[in-house]
């Protein structure tokens, strides 16, 4: 799709153009949506589509350079002679919107992608209407608490647009090991795209539990015994840690505990909330995300 996008706008494109290109091509109706966005620096961002960008640079179907998106021969071949009729359609539409002007059509039809912009003055000119509406779009500070979210069924940036949306300012990993196979929820890369839209990471190992552990967990029954173990054997040695997390919160931190699974009950995400409230106070706690 990164390809023939780019051969219908003419095989090559500046890197901020084509990413806002990007973005405006996902909210087309007739789109398939293959990439979610942040708000970022420049506005509406991807994480995912530069690590494919990166895998079409190394199998040599785009030109490696820094400040480009250009197919190589080679990916003029893959793309293919046949027009994709909507992306063609859609490149014509915008073939004349370029730099700034292209950044300020995003930010105006889309501003919550522009709240965390450093070029919204300049490219807005002005348009007091405009940045009232980036203003406006921008969520709400909230108090210090504690919440959970699980990974599992998010991509990079709707599981960081949740995280934005609710305030949170600090997110701990509670995995004992921080690795994945899905695209941006290992430590480097999730504390990474954290970090780069103002959420501070933190990872605290030992409240993990042993992936050994967590094999043949084929029912809810099977997680509540795996949880009730962890809470009488483990989870009462880890004052050190569950203190660290009351501090955060006692500095001003909203916090996000952070897992994979989807479901509350079945990660021992809940476990970690239910001790913290346990120990320092149902006002400590708020709600699973």
């Amino acid at each position: 799709m990164l390809l023939l996008l780019l051969d219908a706008i003419g095989g090559s494109a500046g890197k901020l153009d084509f990413q806002k290109l990007l973005f405006l091509y996902c909210e087309e109706p007739a789109s398939s949506r293959p990439y979610d966005f942040v708000p970022y620096k420049f506005g509406a961002f991807s994480f995912t589509s530069y690590a494919d960008r990166r895998k079409l640079i190394e199998h040599g179907l785009l030109v490696d350079d820094e400040h480009l998106w250009q197919l190589t021969d080679k990916g003029r071949c893959a793309v293919g002679l046949t027009p994709d009729i909507h992306l063609a359609g859609f490149a014509r539409r915008y073939r004349t919107l370029r730099g700034d002007d292209l950044v300020a059509d995003t930010y105006r039809r889309f501003p919550y992608f522009a709240t965390r912009s450093d070029i919204a003055e300049r490219v807005l000119k002005g348009d007091r209407e405009a940045l009232a509406r980036i203003e406006s779009a921008r969520p709400p500070a909230h108090g210090p608490a504690v919440q959970t979210l699980g990974y599992e069924g998010h991509t990079l940036e709707s599981y960081i647009n949740i995280l934005l949306r609710a305030g949170v300012t600090l997110l701990c990993d509670v995995r004992r090991n921080p690795i994945s196979r899905k695209y941006g929820f290992a430590k480097s890369t999730l504390s990474r795209g954290c970090e780069g839209v103002g959420i501070r990471y933190e990872h605290l190992p030992e409240l993990g539990i042993a992936s050994a552990q967590r094999q043949h967990l084929n029912s809810q029954e099977d997680y509540d015994s795996l949880f009730e173990e962890y809470e009488r054997t483990w989870l009462p040695k880890q004052t050190e840690a569950l203190d660290k997390i009351r501090g955060w919160a006692r500095g001003g931190d909203r916090i996000a505990l952070t897992c994979y699974e989807h479901l509350p009950h079945q990660c021992h995400r809940h476990c970690v909330s239910e001790a913290l409230e346990a120990r320092f106070g149902k006002d400590f706690i708020a709600n699973h995300l």
